[in-house]
């Protein structure tokens, strides 16, 4: 931490994860050691190449002021992985209550009398992070729960246990689904001959209610009593296996 009478700079150098073509962004803590208003402004000798937000502004007493530094998508890797580029952050008391819209460049201008604390920032490029190794997956025929040794040499029982678990409820799922399928089958099937045996005694019924029928149409002059009742106890048992289908 660079530390001077105004502020007290976080880290000291500028630490980009370089990486060809993509967009890199670092931060600066800027933390004012006093009483006062202490206003800042960030230079660079590259600022095509970079982009500070903010580049000017207010670090209240006693507080803290983030600055963001954005470096351009970059084409090329320099030789070496070495920069040359450097920042210049300059400090100096402000009046009390100023805001960003008071700073003026005259404040940073040494001629005019102030006292203008400077650091100085370097540029580094470090290797960007490493993702995760993938792991590798075997099939499940290839690939069989093997006991894991720990440090001391015994075998680590958990592990093995957990792994044969797994296993074996991979191999059995597929025989229980099989199962519930056959006996949703053979339901299905005991469902459907009940239906068309119904359907067949419904016919055979119709057809005797037919030939009764005729029977009655001969016969106009008189009803014998038992046709009469013959034909209402086969509306009531036809009646009786429609709602039951």
């Amino acid at each position: 931490m660079s530390t001077g009478e105004l502020l007290n700079i976080h880290p000291q150098d500028l630490q980009f994860p370089f990486e060809l073509r993509k967009q890199i962004s670092c931060s600066l803590q800027l933390s004012n050691k006093t009483d006062d208003y202490v206003a800042f402004k960030v230079k660079t000798t590259n600022p095509r190449k970079y982009c500070v937000r903010p580049n000017t502004g207010i670090v209240l007493p006693r507080s803290t002021c983030d600055v963001i530094v954005t470096m351009q998508a970059q084409k090329e890797a320099p030789p070496d992985m070495q920069c040359k580029d450097k920042f210049l952050l300059q400090s100096v008391v402000a009046s009390a209550g100023a805001t960003t819209k008071d700073i003026t460049p005259d404040m940073f201008n040494k001629e005019s009398g102030h006292h203008i604390e400077e650091f100085k920032l370097r540029v580094l490029y470090v290797a960007p992070p490493r993702p995760p190794s993938p792991v590798r997956e075997g099939s499940e025929e290839d690939s069989s729960p093997r006991p894991s040794v720990s440090e001391n040499g015994h075998l680590n029982a958990s592990s093995e246990f957990t792994a044969a678990s797994k296993a074996f409820s991979e191999r059995v799922e597929p025989q229980e689904t099989s199962s519930e399928v056959h006996m949703a089958r053979t339901l299905i099937s005991k469902v459907t001959e009940e239906k068309n045996y119904t359907i067949e005694q419904n016919k055979k019924l119709q057809q005797e209610l037919d030939l009764l029928r005729r029977q009655v149409s001969r016969n106009r002059r008189g009803i014998p009593f038992t046709y009469v009742l013959l034909v209402g106890i086969i509306g009531i048992i036809l009646g009786y296996l429609l709602k039951r289908t």
